[in-house]
């Protein structure tokens, strides 16, 4: 990891951003339907093939892992998504970002985050922390799930244990998507789920809560996977989240 690839997500995001925002609640936005039954947009597909054409001409030798394009292969590449939160982005709600994530050899070193609706952008290198906006953040220290803010992408997908959860936790919010799992990080939020995550949408905010302090997990507390459940929290309260979120 060096500063010039940190300097280089940013450029990444920042040519993500200008394809996103231009396009975020345009009148004329065309939306399909993949084979799974999520939505994707023209501008999730615009997004990823700027990315994929800076990381080509960049001379970097790196290769791109995408969402709508596939994985170009390599020991060197970037994981992206380009618009988490794609149902947000086609209803016109700002939760949603661009997902950088530089993988080599099967280890992430830098991850990014950009929300440009939100006007935020997250990022975290190997050993250097995370940040929100330049500013470097942390979990929280709330150690018992009564003091916790939770929060999950889709309730309805949850495991009965979330019931639990929810009625012990202060507080119990919908934020979803990369929100939440930023929320983690930055301190905001204590536990934060998703029942289904691929590695584009895990990547980054994995490493951006890890290097936060924070603890990532499947719900039975196996390491994060494709196709699999997906928890973050503040790490004090992640081995009691996880025998709750195995309960059938």
């Amino acid at each position: 990891m060096t500063n010039d690839d940190l300097r280089f997500a940013h450029e990444l995001a920042d040519t993500a951003d200008a394809v996103t925002t231009e396009r975020f609640r345009a009148l004329d936005l065309q939306v399909d339907t993949k084979p799974d039954l999520t939505p994707v947009s023209e501008a999730d597909r615009r997004a990823e093939e700027v990315i994929r054409a800076a990381v080509a001409s960049s001379g970097r030798r790196e290769g791109v892992l995408g969402e709508e394009f596939g994985d170009d292969g390599g020991d060197a590449k970037w994981i992206v998504d380009p618009i988490d939160g794609t149902t947000n982005f086609v209803r016109g709600v700002p939760v949603w970002a661009t997902l950088l994530a530089l993988q080599r050899d099967g280890v992430v070193d830098v991850a990014l985050v950009s929300a440009p609706a939100l006007g935020r952008r997250w990022w975290a290198l190997r050993g250097g922390g995370a940040f929100a906006d330049g500013e470097r953040c942390a979990v929280s220290r709330v150690a018992r799930i009564e003091d916790a803010a939770v929060s999950t992408t889709s309730a309805r997908r949850m495991p009965d244990g979330w019931r639990t959860i929810v009625q012990r936790a202060w507080s119990n919010r919908g934020l979803g998507d990369f929100w939440q799992h930023c929320l983690v990080a930055e301190g905001a939020l204590e536990i934060a789920c998703d029942s289904v995550m691929e590695v584009w949408d895990y990547a980054s905010v994995k490493f951006l809560v890890e290097e936060a302090g924070g603890r990532c997990t499947t719900y039975d507390g196996g390491e994060p996977a494709a196709k699999q459940s997906f928890v973050t929290t503040n790490g004090l309260l992640h081995d009691e989240a996880v025998a709750l979120l195995g309960t059938a």
